[in-house]
């Protein structure tokens, strides 16, 4: 099971979440690209940090959002969104190049993340960035939304993700973070939560349902009070229940950080 975190996303002299102690623990970040947070000089160190620890780096892509940190829907023009996202990628790109690294996936954050899963439009304008880039990039997404599903048609790899400290509703998809039940507080609850979607595939809904939720990645959030604590018992939990947490493999078959793509 891959285990990882949204990191990079503080920008300029403000900072968000402890990257560095993030990067000693999950396998993949998803290194914010400079639109919903980020900046070129947190990109660069991330990168460099990543690389360096055998750890995979995604493109986090968002919504052109620093003020509402991508957490607020845009009604893209569609070709817009499309070139945003490949914009992001590509910026990334740069410094894993420079760290002797490379994007190994694209996930898309917050609001888009969320209208991705249900909206054809959106969710295309992602699929065409990520093929036009490099149809060998995973796309790392709920499994059973509308991006998973596309994506899968447009032949991109999926990686479907898992989050332990989020709930669901019956439907599979995330309570909205302004309903009650967004977040699970409680640390034993998310490893628990998490043990269960690595060992049997499935998760509570907020309603009580179990429903499936067959993942190769589960997500903990950078910005959680206690992110790094809660970090280290998720993959102390999943381990203990006899679960290899590890990178996973590249495009190209190589689970290491890889050398860069020729120019």
């Amino acid at each position: 099971m891959d285990l990882n975190a949204d990191l990079g996303e503080g920008f300029g002299r403000w900072t968000l979440g402890d990257d560095e102690a993030l990067l000693d623990v999950v396998t993949s970040a998803n290194v914010a690209c400079g639109f919903h947070a980020g900046d070129p000089a947190t990109m660069h160190k991330i990168c460099r940090a990543a690389v360096k620890r055998g750890v995979a780096v995604g493109a986090q892509v968002g919504y052109r959002d620093l003020a509402g940190f991508g957490r607020r829907r845009i009604d893209y023009d569609l070709g817009e969104l499309r070139d945003d996202v490949l914009y992001q990628i590509g910026a990334l790109e740069a410094f894993c190049r420079i760290a002797g690294g490379r994007v190994r996936y694209v996930k898309p954050h917050g609001a888009l993340y969320n209208t991705a899963a249900v909206d054809e439009g959106q969710a295309s304008a992602v699929i065409a960035a990520v093929r036009s880039y490099d149809p060998g990039l995973p796309v790392l997404c709920q499994p059973g939304s509308v991006l998973a599903r596309l994506a899968a048609e447009a032949g991109l790899t999926v990686a479907g993700e898992g989050f332990a400290d989020r709930g669901y509703r019956a439907d599979g998809t995330l309570v909205p973070r302004s309903a009650e039940g967004a977040l699970i507080h409680y640390p034993d609850a998310v490893v628990a939560r998490a043990v269960r979607m690595a060992v049997d595939g499935v998760v509570e809904a907020v309603t009580g349902e179990v429903i499936p939720c067959e993942v190769a990645s589960i997500c903990v959030h950078g910005d959680t009070p206690g992110a790094v604590e809660l970090a280290v018992r998720v993959r102390a939990g999943l381990t203990a229940a006899g679960v290899e947490v590890r990178t996973r493999p590249s495009p190209g078959g190589s689970a290491g950080g890889g050398p860069a793509r020729p120019a």
